[in-house]
């Protein structure tokens, strides 16, 4: 296996949108309407964050990330990022890898902390992995994700700090 993360180019986003399509209209991880469209799709992915990065495996995109600042002034210091993996590539370490290197980007684009805004609590995989690659729950927000097949489920800020004096 070859994983290789790219920066995207805008030629990228046709490779990209059946996985963003894909991830949103199960509904069951990201906050973005099932409904969400293409042109708004690439608004959302491609225009709006600070970075937008791409997973190829053997060549082929089957995952992808965008960095981007959490908040101005004195939050500035802090990122969010948000990863998306073709389904039939998951479990093969894409999510591990781009999380990774996203840590890395942001640090050298000057970041001292990462933060996920809302990690449905219903998504086990994505919460034991952000956990083991050294994100901590930091605040839990009742009923705030309305999952498809559960209904309301509590989501999760996690929080990862990345500056120099960390423990």
């Amino acid at each position: 296996m070859s994983l290789l993360i790219r920066e995207a180019d805008a030629g990228d986003f046709e490779a990209i949108w059946p996985i963003f399509r894909e991830v949103v209209a199960a509904g069951d991880t990201y906050g973005f309407d099932p409904e969400t469209d293409r042109e708004a799709a690439r608004e959302i992915w491609m225009s709006l964050p600070e970075r937008t990065l791409v997973a190829e495996l053997d060549g082929r995109i089957v995952g992808t990330y965008y960095l981007k600042r959490n908040m101005a002034g004195p939050g500035g210091h802090v990122c969010n990022c948000g990863y998306m993996v073709l389904g039939t590539s998951r479990g093969l370490g894409v999510a591990t890898a781009m999380c990774e290197h996203s840590q890395a980007l942001a640090i050298e684009l000057g970041y001292l902390a990462m933060q996920f805004n809302l990690v449905a609590s219903s998504n086990g995989n994505a919460v034991a992995l952000w956990e083991r690659l050294g994100f901590e729950i930091v605040g839990r927000l009742p009923r705030a994700f309305n999952h498809p097949a559960r209904g309301y489920v509590d989501a999760y800020v996690m929080y990862k700090w990345l500056g120099e004096d960390r423990p």
